[in-house]
């Protein structure tokens, strides 16, 4: 499947976390900043969420490769389990925060 139909689909079928994190983030909601979701970059598409699947061996290597590409390109990653987003919403939100204002 190609990265854009992927990255569809992925948008239209988001998990908890994803649907509670995208309520703040969409819309400038978070001072006013854009962000996107579910983007293809590269070879790769990118989100701020890893579930569960991401602590499996050959997903973590993935991960790695992935990171390292994206970091080459001049992204910094930021990465936050499910389980963050969905019991402290508050720390994920300054830390994206606190990553833009470095910039």
């Amino acid at each position: 499947m190609d990265p854009i139909t992927r990255a569809r689909e992925l948008r239209k079928n988001m998990t908890d976390a994803e649907r509670k994190l995208w309520y703040f983030l969409r819309n400038r909601r978070l001072a006013g900043l854009k962000f996107r979701r579910q983007v293809p970059i590269g070879p790769y598409i990118v989100d701020f969420i890893d579930g569960g699947e991401h602590n499996i061996p050959d997903q973590r290597r993935y991960d790695s490769q992935r990171a390292a590409w994206l970091e080459a390109q001049g992204f910094r990653i930021l990465r936050f389990w499910n389980n963050e987003v969905l019991f402290n919403i508050e720390s994920v939100l300054a830390v994206i925060f606190q990553a833009c204002q470095k910039r």
